[in-house]
């Protein structure tokens, strides 16, 4: 009897392996190694030996701070227009439509998002053009004289990231939704609870988990993202993955660039415990 523990530990231990080598030969080693050339000198600097000058750097210059700038206020927004649009959406899916219809419903939303993220950034481009239909609807019902400059804008970027991440928030919501046993709401209308009551009170609170893990998903996936800027945002305006992609095609300063996606980890990080107690509670239901 007092074998059988110690061969279930190694019967886990081999089932376990091969996941635990996959994380660390293509997450530990590639992130140790860049944590390590983030610390070389960077291209021109003429230094010598390990160092925190590619991070000093960061702090110093200008633009480099506008691109994190930037990129908090571009994910802030896109998150909180995800959100909002989101909810009412997974509200409709789950209690409006009928139980037998959602499943068609929830794929019929997915459908869209089955075509490629490039193309659809450039579908966007071409709807938000000069010459594209929100223009050309304006200016044929003689609401504009002129067509609006909405392509290459941070406007064009928060509307192709929130295009994309909303039904990711819906998906996570409607699941939550979908869980809330009705008692719960009957119970509140049984103690007086109008609707607006038992939304605060009752539905919001336990849905909150599923909000901020859709959120979390958008803040990591948003921040990050360098196709949707570099083609609606037609460089205009820099964002830090772009900022990362100059480093290592202009300028070959790999560790600046490993530098600059370092600090975008910890931005990554910081936003990770600061919805740490939500998605707990996620996990454990």
């Amino acid at each position: 009897m007092s074998d059988r523990p110690s061969m279930e530990g190694v019967r886990g231990s081999l089932f376990a392996g091969p996941a635990l080598l996959y994380t660390l030969l293509f997450f530990a080693v590639p992130f140790a190694v860049m944590a390590y050339v983030s610390l070389t000198p960077s291209t021109g600097s003429g230094g010598a030996g390990l160092s925190f000058a590619n991070y000093a750097a960061f702090f110093e210059r200008s633009y480099f701070l506008g691109a994190m700038a930037n990129s908090l206020v571009v994910t802030a927004i896109v998150t909180v227009v995800s959100i909002l649009l989101a909810y009412p959406f997974a509200v409709v899916l789950a209690e409006v439509v009928p139980e037998r219809w959602q499943r068609l419903a929830l794929a019929l939303a997915v459908l869209p998002f089955w075509t490629s993220y490039v193309v659809r950034s450039y579908s966007w481009l071409l709807v938000l053009s000069s010459n594209g239909v929100i223009n050309k609807a304006l200016t044929g019902i003689g609401l504009l004289s002129e067509p609006l400059d909405l392509a290459n804008s941070r406007l064009a970027t928060v509307i192709g990231f929130t295009h994309f991440f909303v039904m990711l928030l819906t998906l996570t919501i409607y699941a939550n939704l979908k869980q809330l046993p009705p008692s719960f709401r009957k119970a509140a209308a049984d103690l007086g609870a109008g609707p607006v009551r038992t939304f605060v009170h009752v539905t919001l609170p336990l849905t909150l988990p599923g909000i901020m893990t859709g959120a979390f998903l958008t803040f990591v996936l948003c921040i990050g993202d360098f196709i949707t800027p570099q083609i609606l945002g037609g460089n205009n305006e820099l964002l830090m993955p772009q900022l990362i992609m100059l480093q290592v095609g202009r300028r070959a300063d790999f560790p600046m660039a490993s530098a600059l996606s370092i600090l975008l980890m910890i931005v990554v990080t910081i936003a990770y415990f600061a919805c740490a107690r939500w998605l707990r509670l996620e996990r454990s239901r």
